[in-house]
């Protein structure tokens, strides 16, 4: 085969090959490389660049680089619901632990309608997935942080795996936003009574 042809071949399998969303990729060979400085085991599964990829939501307040995210469309419609996209988009140096679709899936049909209906327990819910100030990973061994619910939020590592509230394992964090650090996770906190 031809230098050529084997250039035509990688650009087409590359264009075809690489997700317009933060989810899996086609093949494991399209997977492109996380950034060096991101936590958590699906961190491969972002896109090199486009929509959905960390250097996309780099330049973005942090819902409007949620919207492109298809794996949040279920928290970006929460925090729609619960007034919040103006607060988080205008926000300051935040952290945002970002539940994913998956970890919507774990809630009932039927409570997550519930929650979706009820504005003041979806806002105190969706506040405690957030904290005023940008965590790092350095910061997650044994951490306790203040959520903007007012509640606290522990966090602790455990070889490579990322955890909040012993619960919520982080799939992918360590990700910028224009003004907040993200960390997708696997499961919906709850906020202590």
């Amino acid at each position: 085969m031809s230098t050529h042809h084997i250039r035509t071949a990688l650009t087409i399998a590359t264009a075809t090959a690489l997700p317009l969303c933060w989810a899996a990729p086609a093949t494991p060979a399209a997977a492109a490389p996380p950034p060096a400085e991101t936590v958590g085991s699906q961190c491969s599964a972002l896109p090199h660049s486009g929509p959905g990829s960390a250097q996309s939501l780099a330049d973005k307040p942090v819902v409007t680089g949620a919207e492109q995210n298809s794996s949040l469309s279920t928290l970006v419609t929460a925090l729609q619901k619960a007034g919040l996209v103006d607060t988080l988009n205008h926000g300051k140096h935040l952290t945002v632990f970002a539940p994913t679709n998956k970890a919507f899936s774990k809630i009932s049909k039927a409570d997550l309608a519930k929650l979706l209906d009820n504005k003041q327990e979806l806002k105190k819910v969706l506040t405690y997935h957030v904290v005023g100030e940008q965590i790092t990973p350095k910061q997650f061994p044994n951490g306790k942080f203040k959520t903007l619910e007012g509640g606290e939020l522990t966090t602790q590592v455990s070889g490579s795996t990322y955890t909040v509230n012993n619960t919520a394992q982080v799939t992918c964090g360590n990700l910028k936003a224009a003004n907040a650090t993200v960390y997708l996770i696997d499961h919906v906190l709850t906020p202590p009574k």
